[in-house]
């Protein structure tokens, strides 16, 4: 019987997380619209590895506290790319902008459950350096998909 509750409850737990020191929390309720991997540069750049998890989530589906340090840059479309990182400790944690976006990219390395990601798609694969490996199963794009 309490393995069925406590069945119920991690199905429906939020997703929470943030960076290395805490400082920066986020709680992000329901399930992402969209998980993946981007290999583009910036991103790769930005995580100093081979590619960034990510997942998707609407602004009112999440909350974040704690002060962040934003670096804006333009994108492969010629949009702002936001991305929000500690300025204590240097952990990379969300992009957008809080309480202006209607949506929000959580990195996936910030969860404190890693085991809940799960990506579905992978971008900018053009770029993926060889010994980066794509889970079976990932759609892969070229570059963004659409």
């Amino acid at each position: 019987m309490t393995i069925a509750r406590d069945a119920r409850v991690t199905a429906a737990a939020p997703y929470t997380g943030g960076c290395l020191c805490r400082a920066i929390r986020y709680v992000a309720h329901g399930e992402p619209s969209l998980t993946g991997l981007c290999f583009c540069a910036d991103c790769r750049k930005a995580s100093g590895s081979g590619f960034i998890p990510f997942m998707g989530f609407p602004a009112d589906r999440v909350a974040f506290t704690g002060a962040t340090l934003r670096h804006e840059a333009t994108s492969w479309r010629g949009t702002p790319a936001v991305r929000n990182s500690c300025p204590t400790c240097g952990g990379l944690v969300f992009g957008g902008i809080a309480g202006v976006d209607v949506s929000h990219t959580i990195y996936a390395g910030s969860l404190d459950d890693a085991t809940r990601f799960v990506p579905r798609i992978a971008i900018f694969t053009r770029d993926r350096p060889e010994w980066a490996l794509l889970p079976d199963g990932v759609t892969a794009f070229a570059t963004m998909p659409g």
